[in-house]
Order: structure tokens, then sequence, then C-alpha cells
């Protein structure tokens, strides 16, 4: 099995509700998340490759475009965005387009990860 990963970057804020009282999560706060996507495949096409890099242009122009600076509690309307679901939600984007997906990583903070893989 050849395994290949990219990693990508945005910024955004959040909130938890249902949290304990005095929790920070349950306050707005934001994080530079990073978002690993993986692709698996048995065989590589042609060139050698699982799938091109460069295909992957187009998950750095959704987080660019659609979810970098954004609040994603009102973005995605979920009280729970966490980066759980996020890796969920993004796991299903990237799958939609490109078979070879087989897992997404989604981090909050440098210590952190949260990963969605079926």
């Amino acid at each position: 099995m050849y395994t290949i990963t990219k990693e990508f970057t945005f910024s955004a804020s959040h909130q938890l509700f249902g949290m304990p009282e005095g929790h920070p999560c349950a306050r707005l706060h934001g994080h530079n998340y990073t978002v690993l996507v993986e692709l698996q495949a048995m065989e590589l096409n042609p060139v050698g490759f699982v799938r091109d890099y460069r295909e992957l242009s187009e998950f750095k122009a959704y987080l660019e475009n659609e979810v970098d600076h954004r609040h994603l509690n009102d973005l995605f309307g979920d009280a729970f965005v966490t980066a759980e679901r996020l890796a969920l939600r993004f796991f299903t984007w990237c799958k939609a387009r490109w078979p070879e997906v087989s897992a997404v990583r989604v981090s909050e903070t440098p210590k952190t990860w949260a990963e969605y893989r079926p």
C-alpha cells in the first residue's frame, strides 16, 4: 500500500456549547488549524504517483476561500464544531473528489490531533 499525505492550514474561531462552566473551550476562541489529508493506493498511476499533489490544490482553495478566518459555528451551523467533526467534514469533502483519500487529521494545537478514518 502506498500512502501520501499533504498538509494544509487555516485560521478560524469557534465556540463549544454544552461544556462545563468555566471550561475555556466554552468561550469564543480561535485556532491556527493544521489539516493532513492522507491518500492510499495499492498501485501507482502511470507516472508513479498515488495522486499528483498539485491536484489537491482544490482543497487548499476551498479552505482559503470558504473556511479561513471564519467563525466555524456560523459556517457549519453546528454548536459542536470539534476537531473530530471537522476531520469527518473535510474527509467527506475530499473523498468526493479523490477516491484515494483514506483519512483526514485535524490539529487545533501543535500537540493535539483528531483523525477520521473509515
